[in-house]
């Protein structure tokens, strides 16, 4: 699995935090996503899943073939 995110999309909720503060955090200066783990490990599957569907600016993006 490899996780990316399009800053440009994201509004600043920290709903990704809330599911997955392991993988993502916000940054200091504009309050925007950053991808802490860009290749999570496979149990951590369903939280990004989940981060990734409750985007509200759908900024996150999940492959599962990387």
């Amino acid at each position: 699995m490899r996780v990316s995110v399009d800053r440009s999309r994201c509004l600043g909720s920290g709903n990704c935090l809330t599911w997955a503060s392991d993988v993502f955090d916000q940054s200091d200066d504009d309050f925007l996503v950053v991808v802490l783990d860009e290749t999570p490990p496979a149990e951590r599957r369903e939280a990004v899943e989940q981060a990734a569907r409750f985007c509200p600016g759908q900024a996150i993006r999940v492959d599962h073939d990387g």
